[in-house]
């Protein structure tokens, strides 16, 4: 027996629905992956550049506090004392931005994330049209 044309439609209909899930999984797994490899230039973009801002402050701030211990030299305890107190206070104040900071999460994959979402939407409304009797 033969299979009906109705049976064969369906059938043909099911690998559609599944070649088209899987090239739409196909499509979200590269744009993950894109994004991935994106946030891992950009982190270590910035890392660099944050490790060469660092680096050229120190050395000025240290250059700095030694012009002056040099031009006040007979207080040098208070100058070294004073600055020994604001870089302790400035570290304080960095070390709680950093805990708060480090406690947000972001979510780096938003896109994915959106897009899957658009997806399931869009599956369960086509879904829903398909189980309706015309």
């Amino acid at each position: 027996m033969s299979e009906t044309p109705a049976s064969g439609g369906l059938l043909a209909a099911t690998r559609n629905s599944a070649a088209t899930l899987l090239a739409s999984g196909r499509t979200r797994l590269e744009l993950l992956g894109n994004e991935i490899r994106e946030e891992k230039l950009r982190a270590v973009h910035l890392l660099l550049l944050s490790q060469a801002v660092a680096f050229c402050l120190m050395i000025s701030l240290i250059l700095a506090i030694a012009l002056l211990v040099v031009v006040f030299w007979d207080s040098r305890v208070f100058v070294l004392g004073g600055f020994t107190a604001l870089f302790a206070l400035i570290g304080s104040f960095a070390y709680i931005a950093l805990r708060r900071a480090m406690r947000r999460g972001q979510s780096i994959f938003a896109t994915s994330i959106a897009q899957l979402g658009e997806d399931l939407q869009q599956l369960r409304t086509a879904a829903g049209n398909e189980s309706r009797p015309d």
